[in-house]
């Protein structure tokens, strides 16, 4: 059970290796922006809490516990990202323009461009300073202090595009798997059969540029 003392929220001295729920739209603020900050700060990493709630696993096999639970976690930012959606009479989705039609002094609008997420979960690798334990959360939860720095990015996790649709069929009941439903479940194991691609942070813009 997650400890919920206050004394639990410890923090890690040096770096540690954190996986950070992300969206492909996330990427590509990051290579633009050159850092990201985490939804709500969190990310899940091997800490003392998740080595005591598995008797046996070595740090690699502990690795993927943590990184399976960022990509659970990224289902989550998809869902709502997906929320975000608004959709036509037809069910095809609504677009916005890139420029504001109401300033008259723009230019012709860009071609529009539609809110309809990337159905690709994805998972940030980065070592870490200043990042806190929270096992009050969960026994892989971690706080950041702050955004993450492109060059601390040691690898990035994305779905191939065959998993998209069972991603797809997750992301529509994921609310429903966090209450336990079993056949929402089901559904999640679906999309968790398939492994997540593994990237240099230098591949990133490309792969981007094929989505």
């Amino acid at each position: 059970m997650p400890a919920s003392s206050e004394s639990s929220h410890r923090a890690v001295p040096g770096k540690l290796r954190v996986y950070v729920p992300a969206t492909v739209a996330m990427l590509r603020e990051l290579v633009v922006d050159r850092e990201l900050r985490a939804m709500n700060d969190t990310a899940f990493a091997v800490t003392p809490a998740l080595r005591e709630a598995y008797a046996s696993g070595d740090d690699e096999e502990l690795a993927e516990v943590a990184m399976g639970e960022a990509a659970r976690a990224s289902l989550r930012l998809l869902a709502d990202a997906q929320a975000g959606v608004e959709l036509r009479g037809d069910g095809e989705p609504e677009v916005v323009d890139a420029l504001d039609p109401a300033d008259a002094d723009s230019p012709a609008p860009a071609a529009p461009v539609s809110r309809r997420p990337v159905f690709r979960r994805a998972v940030i690798a980065a070592d870490i300073t200043d990042v806190i334990l929270r096992p009050d959360l969960d026994d892989a939860v971690v706080r950041l202090s702050g955004p993450i720095p492109y060059d601390s990015i040691a690898s990035v996790h994305v779905d191939l595009i065959d998993a998209e649709p069972a991603v797809a069929k997750a992301v529509d009941v994921i609310d429903a798997a966090d209450l336990g439903d079993p056949d929402a479940e089901f559904v999640l194991g679906d999309a968790e059969d398939h492994q997540l691609a593994w990237y240099a942070t230098q591949e990133v813009p490309f792969l981007l540029d094929l989505l």
